[in-house]
């Protein structure tokens, strides 16, 4: 039986601007975190142009290397290189019952990922979704809930990466029917949400499902869910498969907008993104 994985990850990303920028400011959020079983064994990160990288843990405990940029450039490339072990995913909770996952404690411990925010609505506010809320409320146990809101969140949701944005909302995307990771993930953060089940976003990288070593996967950023019951467990409602040794761990918060990879403001003409692409290779232990 596999113990894990090691994994070496590739991303770059990056600007090209219309017209020179004279300043740029950017923070990155690249940096597989080194916890929780996960062992962040080496990292690197390239910017031009050059830059002095500061490095500091966010609130929601991912590390963000800042940079600003005083020269005047047309680009801004970066290349960020990790080397990570991952473990083997976690056994399926037993859960709890409805009463501790409701508890005032539960309340005051987890209650910033219980809240809507902009990307997550609370479903039950809305008429095409409060019926789904109220059929998972009347289940036994949240475990059930939980399995019956990605249920929900796969049936109604296709994968389709033309259809929403980086701002699309989980009404927005629900209304539309389709999105990517993002999209997926939020959705099912506003069903869980308005059951009153902590739930959080997590951001990261995939791999293969099956054992590959030596083989290079190229794709792009990933996200998927953590839900608390009893404990924290993992869902990849966009891929409907166990969280464990291919999905690594970068960030986590209450939707995107707590752990972009990469975000910045700067002074010049309009920008276009340079794309994404990140090349996974599982190596041999």
């Amino acid at each position: 039986m596999s113990t894990g994985r090691r994994l070496r990850i590739t991303h770059r990303t990056g600007y090209r601007y219309t017209a020179p920028v004279q300043a740029s400011f950017n923070e990155v959020r690249m940096t597989p975190r080194d916890a929780d079983g996960q062992m962040l064994l080496s990292h690197q990160l390239q910017v031009s142009p050059r830059a002095s990288v500061q490095a500091y843990v966010d609130y929601w405990g991912a590390l963000v290397q800042s940079f600003d940029v005083h020269e005047e450039h047309d680009m801004l490339e970066i290349v960020a290189t990790s080397l990570v072990d991952v473990p083997r995913g976690a056994p399926e909770l037993d859960g709890v019952g409805w009463n501790e996952v409701t508890a005032p404690a539960v309340l005051d411990r987890w209650g910033e990922f219980l809240v809507p925010t902009d990307l997550v609505d609370d479903a039950a506010t809305d008429p095409e979704r409060a019926g789904i809320i109220e059929s998972l409320r009347a289940l036994a146990t949240p475990k059930e809930a939980i399995h019956g809101a990605v249920d929900a969140t796969r049936a109604r949701i296709r994968y389709d990466d033309s259809a929403t944005g980086v701002r699309t909302t989980a009404a927005q995307a629900w209304a539309i029917g389709g999105g990517v990771c993002q999209d997926y993930s939020h959705t099912l953060l506003s069903l869980l949400r308005s059951l009153r089940i902590p739930a959080r976003y997590v951001s990261g990288y995939l791999h293969d499902e099956e054992e590959t070593p030596g083989r290079t996967v190229v794709g792009e950023s990933h996200a998927w869910v953590e839900v608390w019951n009893g404990g924290w467990e993992a869902f990849d409602p966009t891929n409907d498969r166990t969280v464990g040794s291919a999905h690594v761990v970068v960030a986590r918060g209450r939707d995107y907008a707590d752990v972009p990879p990469l975000k910045g403001i700067y002074a010049g003409g309009a920008s276009e993104s340079l794309g994404v692409t990140v090349e996974i290779t599982q190596l041999a232990v």
